[in-house]
């Protein structure tokens, strides 16, 4: 066999390989047995129990929402998207009325704008009143 078939017949086993792991992964089926409020980390690991309730990072990536209404301009920051600009535009908007009610409210916030308002309501949610344990 020379070169060239050797590199057809090693790639093609590649691909072969990587098709296999693409079927087997990632699972559809969820990591976790509890609902998304539930989950509690115990030293960096998420699982349904006792432990610290997730912020910042591990909770977006846990796909729990912060709340607008009670998060601090570092938390909002932290978004992926948002930045301190609009972090600090958010809350001063927030504080002046109170609390957001409306995510059109949220849209007439200087620097949102359409792209904007779409991150933000991927990642957080306007609550009514702040959960037991944090703003996550």
């Amino acid at each position: 066999m020379n070169r060239t078939g050797a590199l057809a017949a090693a790639t093609l086993g590649l691909m072969v390989l990587g098709g296999l792991a693409r079927w087997q992964w990632p699972s559809a089926s969820p990591a976790l047995d509890c609902e998304p409020a539930a989950v509690r980390m115990v030293g960096g690991i998420a699982h349904c129990g006792e432990g610290t309730v997730p912020t910042g990072a591990q909770a977006v990536a846990l796909g729990l929402k912060l709340d607008l209404n009670a998060a601090s301009e570092e938390e909002l920051a932290q978004l992926s998207g948002v930045g301190r600009s609009l972090a600090r535009k958010l809350v001063e908007a927030r504080e002046a009325q109170g609390r957001f009610t409306s995510w059109e409210e949220v849209d007439a916030v200087s620097g949102v704008g359409p792209g904007k308002l779409e991150t933000l309501r991927a990642a957080t949610e306007l609550r009514e009143t702040p959960p037991p344990g944090g703003v996550w």
